[in-house]
């Protein structure tokens, strides 16, 4: 296992990548009038999750690394709410959705791991939400 050096050896982070790139590639297709609409919410989302987890793991305190870490589980919802809606107006098929979900899906359930972790580390108990 390869020592973990900066935030892009985060398994983490390099998965919540992934659905940024998805994301990006999706909604280059969502009509243009929603370019200042779900398209720029959508993009910040998922971006937010990767910088939330960057800006984690430059923290020096568990409890400061673990706050980033929950919020870039709290864009992870976001994004997978907007998801829903660009579904239900036709603007995502249900194949490329369901894909760019099962993505945001994997993220969360790695970042939730490392919201365990840096959590033990301060002595907080968190409830299995997966």
């Amino acid at each position: 296992m390869q020592k973990i050096q900066t935030f892009k050896d985060l398994i983490a982070w390099q998965e919540g990548h992934k659905l940024v790139l998805m994301i990006y590639d999706a909604t280059k297709k969502f009509p243009k009038t929603e370019t200042y609409g779900l398209v720029d919410q959508m993009r910040r989302a998922s971006v937010s999750i990767t910088s939330n987890i960057a800006e984690g793991f430059s923290r020096q305190s568990y409890k400061d690394k673990t706050q980033f870490y929950v919020m870039a589980a709290g864009s992870i919802t976001e994004l997978q709410n907007q998801l829903a809606i660009s579904q239900d107006v036709k603007y995502l098929d249900k194949k490329e959705a369901n894909d760019i979900l099962e993505q945001s899906m994997k993220t969360h359930k790695i970042l939730n791991g490392l919201i365990r972790s840096s959590r033990s580390k301060i002595g907080v108990r968190i409830e299995n939400r997966e």
